[in-house]
């Protein structure tokens, strides 16, 4: 069941998105080349303690962690370890935070230390195809072209768009209805409400869309090993335009 949000409820949405952004904003300077995704996990659990709010990860479905860590042709879900980052790679961190029952997502993909321009081009696109998504989460218009911002955008530059894995409906629960793919035909889908909030998420992939599930049951990788990135916020959809409430101040578009 797809649910409109009250103002009320987005501005509880917007204070979990605080938090998230706040960490998301750490967490890009911290990762540097020696330093383990565990204690990029562990910074980010008592960080989202001390402000008040539940790593919303750690335990949903089982998954052990705060925060997900993907790193290079990982996409998703990527569980924290003991690994090392190392000078040129990339690695994905998706965060969740729950306060006062209500939830907010997102993710970034950050170099570390110096990548190449091929690299540095994957991720430049990812993140402006998420832009491109957000500018179409307008009243009136439908799901899809939420969807078809993405693919068109992330093919027109040579990229491929994981279709197994999508955003998403964030409210009081993590996963909720509608779930937004990263690609589809413009002018279908769901017609866009005021107090939609959605969590977009474009995963973009220098080779196939094809994806597979590692051995540990969570980390998502791609079956061709090229790198992979993944950007995400979540967006409320109001009369005035989309409003991002994961940024550290949230804005229209």
């Amino acid at each position: 069941m797809v649910v409109c949000r009250t103002k009320e409820e987005i501005e509880k949405i917007r204070r979990a998105g605080r938090i998230v952004a706040e960490v998301l904003r750490d967490l890009r300077e911290m990762a540097q080349p020696g330093v383990t995704t565990r204690e990029l996990d562990r910074y980010a659990e008592a960080k989202i303690r001390a402000r008040g709010g539940i790593p919303t990860f750690k335990g949903y479905r089982g998954f052990p962690a705060s925060i997900c860590t993907s790193i290079n042709e990982e996409v998703v879900h990527g569980i924290p370890s003991d690994r090392k980052l190392c000078a040129g790679d990339i690695v994905g961190i998706d965060c969740g935070v729950t306060l006062d029952g209500y939830v907010a997502d997102a993710a970034i993909t950050v170099p570390v230390g110096e990548v190449s321009e091929e690299v540095q081009r994957l991720l430049r696109v990812t993140e402006e195809a998420l832009y491109r998504a957000i500018e179409q989460a307008r009243v009136g218009n439908r799901l899809y072209d939420i969807s078809y911002a993405v693919q068109s955008y992330a093919e027109a530059h040579g990229y491929s768009v994981v279709r197994d894995f999508c955003g998403h409906g964030v409210g009081r629960q993590m996963h909720e209805d509608p779930q937004v793919p990263n690609f589809g035909t413009p002018g279908r889908g769901l017609r866009l409400r005021p107090g939609l909030v959605l969590a977009i998420e474009p995963m973009l992939n220098m080779g196939t869309h094809e994806v597979e599930i590692a051995d540990d049951g969570w980390t998502v990788r791609t079956v061709d090993r090229k790198l992979s990135a993944h950007f995400e916020h979540t967006i409320a959809i109001t009369e005035r335009g989309p409003i991002i409430l994961t940024a550290l101040d949230s804005e229209s578009r």
